[in-house]
């Protein structure tokens, strides 16, 4: 077949980058046309994403590929989940989105729980149990700024937000949706009990849609609903034959899960926080999540006199001896001023050796995250509808080597790593399911197969 050309945006907590990919039938290639950061921006004491310049960079990026005189068939955006983004009638930003990350919501789960009912909202959505979720985000503005609310003609998710901007039709796409623990898990849209007590219309959010649907075009260029979380993007890029397999998303955030064919609400489930967030073709993906490298990347900024390189700043975690681990999930980790300090006071609190290195701090960090996937995955054999024989392990930390033989060790099970660009290839995939060059699902992993290569980890303590 003649090969076509396919543009996928794919935005992280921390960076983004825009990709060129080809596809002859068989295989996709794909090329980093730019990479961008947008830091987080503070201002009057709140944080938020500057979403103006994360679309400059997209035009940017499309630009750069009509400039190579190349027929772009679609255009597909992922990106991380809860945030929303507001926007007046006449379609111009409302404001700058609240990043997640904001002190705003802290206690807001347990405050909106206390009137609503954990197990209650639990039972319709669920969701694991996090403060900056997008409907505790919703009712904290509610209370204390209810004028942005109430101005808003479209509250969008982040993916969406960009893809109004680019067509002007505004959609709601399930995957990104189902992170915002609003949606009801048996009717898949947003369910009316919470968004009341956001003081919310359904009308204020775009028209549901599900991966591979069209939502409009940009210069006559098809752009096209992905899987809009890039965790859902990311599981569909898992290069494997079969389901007997759980799934580690590696990055700023760690999610460990498994693709199950529906729902997982029950007692076990609501005691272990585990959440049922939206898969492609009616898919669930019930997993957890494990705050990941942030806290690795939060430690290097406080650090001086490193290797210029992150392969080998990792290698120093086999420089320590330092054997302390922490709960990767203390809130103390999630926005802490100095995260070593954190480290740290945790480590005295506890009883174990403080770190003193910058590589007993690393080696701390990464045998934690080691031994919190062991716990994680435990529970998840426990809920689990399948038989778990290996992990799968996707994003950039699966090309870490050293966190990839600390977690075969501890999980006693093969550890594939790979592909780095799970993401943004699961984002191509509905691409092309989009365009009708592929069926389904079995025909994406097919593909995902042919284009991407793996390295396999086995436990040394077997």
């Amino acid at each position: 077949m003649k090969t076509t050309y396919h543009f996928s945006v794919d935005l992280g907590a921390t960076s983004g980058r825009t990709i060129l990919a080809s596809f002859d039938g068989e295989r996709v290639e794909m090329e980093e046309i730019s990479r961008f950061k947008y830091p987080m921006l503070p201002i009057a004491g709140h944080l938020f994403w500057n979403l103006p310049l994360i679309y400059e960079e997209v035009l940017k990026g499309i630009k750069t590929c009509v400039d190579r005189d190349l027929h772009i068939s679609s255009i597909g955006i992922d990106s991380w989940g809860c945030d929303v983004a507001y926007f007046y009638k006449d379609g111009t930003l409302a404001g700058l989105p609240y990043c997640y990350r904001d002190s705003h919501t802290d206690g807001a789960a347990a405050k909106f729980c206390s009137e609503f009912g954990k197990e209650r909202v639990y039972g319709k959505t669920g969701i694991q149990f996090m403060d900056f979720n997008t409907l505790f985000q919703l009712y904290t503005i509610r209370n204390n700024n209810p004028e942005v609310l109430d101005a808003a003609d479209k509250i969008l998710f982040i993916p969406d937000a960009l893809a109004y901007m680019l067509t002007g039709n505004a959609v709601m796409e399930s995957t990104v949706a189902s992170t915002s623990q609003m949606v009801n898990v048996k009717t898949g849209d947003l369910d009316g009990e919470l968004l009341e007590k956001t003081g919310l219309s359904r009308d204020k959010f775009g028209k549901l849609v599900q991966p591979g649907e069209t939502i409009g075009t940009y210069e006559g260029i098809p752009v096209i609903a992905v899987a809009g979380h890039d965790t859902a993007s990311a599981v569909i890029g898992v290069p494997t034959p079969d389901k007997d397999y759980a799934y580690l998303s590696c990055g700023t955030w760690s999610l460990l899960g498994i693709e199950s064919p529906e729902a997982i609400v029950s007692d076990k489930s609501f005691e272990y926080n585990f959440t049922n967030e939206g898969g492609i073709e009616g898919t669930t993906r019930f997993l957890k999540n494990i705050c990941g490298l942030w806290i690795f990347e939060r430690c290097l900024v406080e650090f001086s006199g490193l290797p210029d390189n992150i392969q080998a700043i990792s290698a120093l975690c086999m420089d320590s001896k330092c054997n302390s681990v922490i709960n990767p999930d203390d809130p103390r980790f999630a926005h802490p001023q100095h995260m070593t300090a954190a480290i740290n006071d945790y480590c005295q609190e506890t009883g174990q050796q403080i770190p003193v290195t910058p590589a007993d701090y690393i080696r701390v960090v990464y045998r934690s995250l080691a031994k919190r996937y062991g716990t994680v995955l435990e529970w998840l054999k426990e809920l689990s509808p399948v038989e778990i024989k290996r992990l799968h392990v996707i994003g950039g930390g699966s090309m870490n080597p050293y966190i990839m033989q600390f977690a075969a060790d501890e999980i006693g099970i093969p550890v594939v790593a790979g592909p780095k660009e799970s993401t943004a290839l699961g984002n191509v995939l509905v691409q092309l399911k989009g365009c009708g060059l592929l069926k389904d699902l079995a025909d994406m992993r097919r593909v995902s197969v042919n284009s991407t290569g793996t390295k396999t980890y086995s436990p040394t303590n077997c």
